[in-house]
């Protein structure tokens, strides 16, 4: 089996694709976006290199840096999703929850429950 020798990582254009799939836009939508036509969409999504301009005027319309585009890997994407929700790392606090909802309930109707006795003990003191 013969690979080849050019990576396929370096096209512009299969990357603009898969991130404006990952974001839910259609071809249309980003067409609209940057006032051409879906036809033109799909020949940007083909080429393999792309003018700077027009890769700024996408990677705005996607909420992206154009840097964000040219370096994107879905292998990235895949790993850092897998980490997010298996990794149980300290570098991960950020993506898992950390505390027990049920505790916290339990300690708010705690402090509830004893602030309502300290109102009982007040009122004894005021009415005797």
């Amino acid at each position: 089996m013969e690979t080849s020798t050019k990576p396929n990582n370096m096209h512009i254009g299969r990357k603009i694709g898969r991130i404006r799939e990952l974001r839910g836009l259609k071809q249309d939508a980003l067409a609209n976006e940057l006032g051409i036509s879906q036809q033109t969409v799909s020949k940007i999504e083909q080429s393999e290199k792309i003018e700077d301009a027009l890769l700024e005027q996408i990677a705005k319309v996607l909420g992206l840096p154009s840097e964000s585009i040219k370096n994107f890997s879905e292998d990235a994407v895949f790993n850092i999703i897998g980490n997010t929700f298996t990794e149980n790392s300290s570098n991960n606090n950020n993506y898992l929850c950390s505390i027990n909802p049920l505790d916290k309930v339990i300690e708010l109707y705690e402090r509830l429950l004893q602030s309502e006795r300290e109102k009982i003990e007040l009122l004894k003191t005021i009415n005797p």
